[in-house]
């Protein structure tokens, strides 16, 4: 039923609720359209406007959707949640969530170690790492940004690869035989700056989970020094813990 029954014992903003939640279940708004305006709701139901804000709040409180000052009220869009016990693909990760996977390489190229990355990664200040910026997105839409140093003299000529089609880890491999079997990482809450707002497409200030994350090969020789930015409305960070 799609419309508001007059003497029912269920309130108005109940029976609009039930209607504005069926049709996001049956997929009538996906996830990031924008639902109709209060003023259009009042004239398509012919209820009060307090009535469709309390429907919304109901719907909000569930986290079915969520308010945007100036814009409307839009479908909440999916949470990832991502572990942070294993070192993953990000496009094996997205594959099997049934999301389709999309990288985009900002820069690929040589640049020298920092003495803080040098300390970090066991090598001399001055030695070259081939450093990735690659944006990545989920059906399209930006997830998060990987910057990942790597020392390139544990793989020379991996700045040939392309990484827009080719996972980096898989390529490392196949490629040089360097697998990477352990990891730690430390993990921040940060507001984008406009550099890092203009990469993701998203406004200036937006929360987002900031990892560093330090990979090292079978052998124990660090690998990779990489810099992580999840979008915070996208990605949910859990782990398990164990007594």
């Amino acid at each position: 039923m799609n419309a508001i029954v007059q003497d029912s014992q269920v309130s108005y903003y109940k029976q609009l609720y039930t209607i504005l939640r069926r049709n996001i279940a049956h997929g009538v708004w996906k996830p990031g359209d924008r639902l109709p305006s209060e003023a259009e709701l009042i004239e398509t139901y012919g209820v009060s406007r307090i009535t469709v804000r309390q429907a919304f709040d109901l719907l909000v409180h569930e986290g079915l959707v969520y308010r945007r000052r100036g814009s409307g009220t839009f479908v909440t869009i999916p949470t990832i949640q991502h572990g942070l016990n294993r070192i993953t693909s990000f496009t094996e990760d997205m594959q099997r969530r049934g999301l389709h996977p999309e990288t985009e390489v900002l820069f690929a190229g040589l640049r020298p170690a920092t003495p803080e990355m040098a300390e970090t990664l066991n090598i001399l200040p001055g030695a070259e790492l081939a450093v990735f910026e690659r944006l990545r997105l989920a059906d399209h839409e930006p997830m998060s940004l990987e910057i990942s140093h790597l020392v390139h003299q544990l793989c020379p000529g991996v700045l040939a690869g392309d990484y827009g089609r080719t996972p980096l880890y898989e390529a490392l491999q196949d490629n040089y035989g360097i697998r990477l079997t352990r990891a730690h990482q430390s993990i921040r809450a940060i507001a984008a700056d406009k550099a890092l707002a203009g990469r993701l497409r998203v406004p200036h200030g937006t929360p987002l989970f900031s990892i560093e994350r330090v990979s090292y090969q079978q052998l124990g020789t660090p690998v990779e020094f990489l810099q992580l930015y999840h979008r915070g409305d996208r990605y949910v960070l859990y782990n398990e813990l164990r007594n």
